[in-house]
């Protein structure tokens, strides 16, 4: 499992507009470097993020090669009720990779 951090608020107040930050260690390679050995080090990216809050999506990004090792995503959406904040991040392989954080909303 990848190292993932996530940057969100303990407690908000209903209807407050609340800032969201994730980031996950993943190297992103390309697959357009070569190896130590002189082969191609294969393409092995993290291609979407999709969060859910309370059960529905409120945030979602295709990423490409273009993106740096260890994306950090930075977004923000309404804090409606206490929930679960879920993050999933898929590869080009179909691994996922989840974390969750909990919020409470006053």
């Amino acid at each position: 499992m990848l190292r993932t951090l996530l940057s969100v608020p303990k407690t908000a107040r209903r209807g407050e507009i609340i800032q969201i930050r994730a980031m996950i260690a993943h190297p992103m390679e390309t697959g357009h470097r070569m190896g130590p050995n002189g082969v191609e080090i294969p393409r092995k990216i993290i291609n979407r993020l999709v969060c859910t809050y309370a059960g529905e999506e409120v945030f979602a990004a295709d990423l490409h090669p273009a993106i740096s090792a260890n994306p950090f995503i930075t977004f923000h959406t309404v804090a409606v009720e206490s929930g679960i904040l879920s993050f999933a991040w898929t590869e080009d392989d179909g691994a996922v990779h989840l974390a969750q954080a909990e919020i409470v909303v006053e």
